[in-house]
């Protein structure tokens, strides 16, 4: 005969190994979508709100990083989270194990030190001059995800059984989620675009590179080159490049050749634009020589006409 008060005093089956690893993955996935969160709310704000004497480099990169990590980790914690809450209600010595409770205080913790770092950048960018409203957006946006996670993991770490808000916070902050990351599409633009911006670099680089060949050849024999085939030397391993999408050769055309003019057109998939999505016009310009040469350009064919200064670019002579 079985002892009943033998069944009440035997211990819920644990599975610490799996404990620890649900844990730790719901706390990486945390961290990591606050911190996308955060890093695609500032580039909102650096969009909506840009700044006269700071040109937001990697601009349309962050947004990209941004919203794939929000895409990715942020449906790992929410599954993660529920699968936990599913143990919990199976086995609550796992909710009052003490692995949950460091882990959770180690949690707060860290987003913590992560949060104050973030608060710190921002009063130091604003003290260096940043706009004030620019400085008011950052620290909000820091402070509201901060005050999420502060106050979730705090209330559920008081409380004996999950709290039933918890479900209605997944909702709510869900649901800001993804209008942020629907919202981002709107500024970068789809993976067709981005697609057909990274094309249009490519052919801005040949260009460039062309250019500076073209240059090249002048100073070393005293005249443009007839067609771009004279560019190719094997020696230096230099083949002339064609359009990266459709493989057929830029156009040169020697427009003078006394003057020392020439032309090279190439067609764009789009627009040139800034890497704020064209909100502060600025051309696209890449250095050459130390000397800015303007590369920007329209959505179709475009051409670019170019005069070598003599001065600037002697001819090379070979002395003895």
């Amino acid at each position: 005969m079985i002892d009943p008060s033998h069944e009440l005093m035997s211990p819920v089956k644990r599975n610490l190994p799996r404990d620890v690893f649900l844990h730790l993955l719901a706390m990486v996935a945390m961290y990591w979508s606050a911190i996308s969160a955060i890093t695609l709310c500032w580039q909102y704000i650096n969009y909506f709100f840009p700044q006269a004497l700071e040109y937001n480099y990697g601009f349309q990169g962050n947004i990209r990083f941004a919203v794939s990590s929000l895409i990715i980790m942020f449906p790992v914690f929410l599954l993660t989270s529920w699968f936990l809450n599913k143990i919990y209600s199976k086995e609550s010595v796992v909710r009052e194990s003490k692995i949950r409770k460091w882990l959770i205080y180690l949690t707060l913790f860290i987003t913590a030190l992560v949060i104050i770092g973030d608060l710190i950048f921002v009063v130091n960018t604003f003290l260096g001059g940043e706009i004030t409203a620019r400085f008011i957006l950052k620290a909000l946006s820091v402070i509201v995800v901060a005050g999420v996670i502060f106050w979730h993991y705090l209330d559920d770490v008081r409380r004996e059984q999950s709290s039933g808000t918890a479900k209605y916070v997944a909702y709510g902050v869900s649901a800001v989620i993804l209008v942020l990351v629907i919202g981002a599409f709107f500024i970068i633009g789809s993976p067709k675009t981005a697609r057909q911006q990274q094309l249009d670099m490519q052919r801005v680089n040949d260009l460039q590179n062309i250019q500076s060949q073209v240059v090249y050849y002048w100073q070393r024999k005293g005249q443009l080159p007839a067609t771009l085939a004279d560019l190719n030397d094997p020696i230096s391993s230099y083949i002339v490049p064609n359009d990266p999408e459709t493989d057929q050769p830029y156009e040169y055309t020697v427009k003078n050749a006394g003057q020392l003019t020439f032309e090279l057109c190439a067609t764009f998939n789009l627009e040139s634009v800034d890497e704020l999505g064209g909100r502060t016009p600025k051309p696209v310009a890449y250095p050459y020589e130390g000397i800015p040469q303007v590369w920007d350009h329209s959505a179709g064919r475009d051409c670019f006409d170019r005069t070598i200064d003599k001065q600037l670019y002697p001819p090379i002579t070979n002395k003895p």
